[in-house]
Parts: structure tokens; sequence; C-alpha cells
């Protein structure tokens, strides 16, 4: 089974790993020999991740964000040191998460200032600008929740979707301002919520890494839809334009999925913790602003020649492929928001629109005969941006 080349082969490679492993070892076992130590503070560091609110009584969800253990000795709430339990333990482990709970009688409304305090003194802050009862997983928040992901998400994409016998009708050159507005539309989507996943950043702990999660998602939805692409590509070329069309309305309404995903946790979050009341207005920008999305998956089919008979099944289907992350999003924020989960899902949701944005501008550049960037597709992608633009101010 194992001759003398493969088990060398197998030792070369485990050698240099046992070495780096006797080197941890000794560094946790001694240190630095007495040289050092002594000379810094201990690093300590709590990262409150949540605020949750019930009536008379207030928990802080923290974790042990930095390289050492840490001891809550003290608690101050807006200047006022307050009693409070905590589970599992007083003292936390690096990576470890604990709930401090208390009685403390907020008002609705009121901001409020946390101060916890370890036992070699250092501190750590959290302000709360409105305290709001926090929402609980029963029948009434989550109905709540699912209509809000169906009036944001499901709602518009399905209704931008009836604009298909429309679009369908346009000739000539129509069709590539089509695609033109289509990819300005998803740029557009894919910056934002690029730029929403650089935003909360500042919020993960430093444990998670932000700029990793946000690396990793980015380019593990670039390479897991590329490779979805090379897979199909062959089965696709053989069948002809129809089913590369059909491939890509998908893979837009999958990575428009992916993006509303994102948008649920925000807004799920939003309205849980207060910051934002969203009322019809609100919900209305939103819808706007969304409704452009099934102008986006629609394009591509609208070149369709055959399967006429499926077309209702198909847009149903990427409807619900790209609204229905909208509701499972709200649910996530609203129960258990988590930065470090919104930073991952928009990044994986820009990647996977820019991925679909770059198949269909390649499409683009081999068949224009005039070149990629004519008037009429410059018009197109700028008309895409400004549309996207325009409904943006409805949601502020």
């Amino acid at each position: 089974m194992f001759n003398n080349a493969k088990i060398k082969f197998v030792l070369a490679f485990l050698f240099p790993l046992v070495l780096v492993a006797l080197m941890i070892w000794f560094f946790v076992q001694k240190g630095t020999l007495g040289v050092l130590e002594g000379n810094f503070p201990p690093v300590e560091k709590i990262f409150v991740e949540r605020v949750v609110f019930e009536p008379n009584k207030i928990t802080l969800k923290v974790l042990n964000d930095g390289p050492e253990e840490v001891t809550v000795a003290q608690m101050i709430v807006n200047d006022v040191v307050w009693k409070f339990e905590m589970n599992p333990s007083h003292t936390l482990k690096p990576l470890e998460n604990a709930n401090i709970g208390f009685y403390y009688p907020w008002v609705e409304g009121d901001p409020l200032a946390f101060k916890l305090v370890s036992s070699n003194g250092v501190a750590f802050e959290k302000e709360v600008d409105v305290s709001f009862l926090s929402p609980v997983a029963d029948g009434k928040y989550i109905r709540t929740f699912v209509l809000l992901g169906l009036y944001v998400g499901v709602i518009p994409v399905l209704l931008g979707l009836l604009w298909f016998p429309f679009l369908r009708r346009l000739k000539g050159g129509a069709y590539m301002f089509l695609l033109s507005l289509t990819v300005g539309l998803l740029v557009f989507l894919g910056f934002d919520a690029l730029a929403e996943s650089v935003e909360l950043i500042g919020e993960v702990p430093n444990s998670f890494n932000g700029v990793g999660l946000l690396i990793i998602g980015f380019l593990l939805a670039i390479m897991v839809l590329g490779v979805v692409s090379y897979k199909t590509e062959n089965h696709v070329t053989l069948k002809g334009d129809h089913y590369k069309n059909l491939r890509w309305a998908y893979l837009i309404a999958l990575g428009i999925g992916l993006h509303n995903l994102g948008e649920g946790l925000a807004i799920g979050s939003a309205y849980a913790i207060g910051e934002a009341t969203l009322g019809a207005t609100l919900v209305i920008g939103f819808m706007v602003h969304n409704l452009t999305e099934g102008i986006a998956i629609v394009s591509p089919l609208t070149r369709m020649t055959d399967g006429k008979e499926r077309i209702v099944q198909h847009l149903v289907t990427m409807g619900l492929l790209a609204g229905v992350p909208t509701i499972i999003g709200s649910l996530i924020g609203g129960f258990a928001y988590s930065p470090t989960l919104a930073v991952l899902f928009l990044a994986i949701g820009s990647g996977a629109i820019f991925d679909v944005s770059y198949d269909i501008i390649g499409y683009m550049s081999k068949k224009a005969e005039k070149g990629l960037f004519t008037p009429v597709n410059v018009l197109g992608f700028l008309t895409g941006l400004v549309i996207m633009y325009g409904t943006g101010f409805l949601v502020i």
C-alpha cells in the first residue's frame, strides 16, 4: 500500500507543519522567557453584539473579541452603577459569548449608554440611540417580517416581471439598449451592496475579520457562478440562444436574490431595534426601487423563440428566487441580526451580480458589430444607473 517514496512524500509535507506546531506550543507554554513579561498592559476587548429590550429588563449579548480572558466586574448604565447577572460566567475566554441581564425601568424612545468595566479597569462602551421593545419569535412578529419581505421584495419583483409583454415587442437596437439598461441596473445594485458591506465592517468583531469576510464572500460568489456557467456552457451552446437567455435570467434572479437577502437583513434589523419606522411611505419607496429588478430579470427573455408555453412558470420561479430571500433576510434581521452575516451576505450578493453583469457584457461584445460602446449601449447603461439612483431617493 505505502512504499518508501510515498512515505517520504507525506513526511516532506508534514515536517514543516510539525515544526510550526512545536514552536507555537513552546511560545504558549514559555512565552518570551520573562524578557518582556510584565511590561505590557493586558489586551482586553469586549464586543457588545446586540442589546435586547424586554419589559423592565435589558440583556446585553457580548463577545470576548480579544486574545485574553476578560472578567466583567462592573456595569454602568447612564453613569449609574447597576447590578447585573452574567451567564454562563463573569469570565470570558477568547471568542466566548455571554448574556448580561439586568432589570432596568427603561422608557421607549430614550437613549441609553452602557459601560462594562473589567477587573483590570478596562472600560467597554455601547450606546443605543432609541430604546425599543425587541421582537420575540411569536406569530405576530413572524407575520410582520414575512409581510415586510413580501411588500419590499417579492411583490415588487413579480410586478416588474409584468413588463415582459411590453419589452418583448421591442425590435432591432432596442434589444441591445435593453441589455445595456440591465447591466446598468445590475452594476448599480452590485456597488450598492458592496458599499453597504464595507460600511458594516466597522461593526464586525475584530476576531471575525470583516475585510476577510467581504473578500471571501465576493470572490466565492464569482467563482461559484463561474463554475456554474462553465459547466452549463456546452449544454447551452448545443441547445441554442433560447437556453442561453434562460440561463442568464435565472442567474440574474439568483444574484438579485442574494442581494435582497442582505437588504432584508438590514430592513429587519432596523425595524426590530426601532432605528427606522417602516411606515407606508418607506415600504412604497422600497417597492418602487425594487420594481426595476424585474426588468433586469426579463430582459434576456425577450428574444426567446421557443418554450412559450412555460414562460409564465419560469417567470414566477425567477420572481420567487429573487424576492423570497428578502423574507428570509427580514426574519434573520428581526430576530437574530448579526453584522457579521450582513457583511458576508451583502458581499456574496455583490459578487454574484457583478459576475452576471460580466457575462452579459461579454455576450454583447460578441454580438455588437459596431463595438460595445455605441451610443445606444451607452445610453442604455446610463439609463439603468439613473433609474436605480432616482428610485433610491424613495428609500432614504
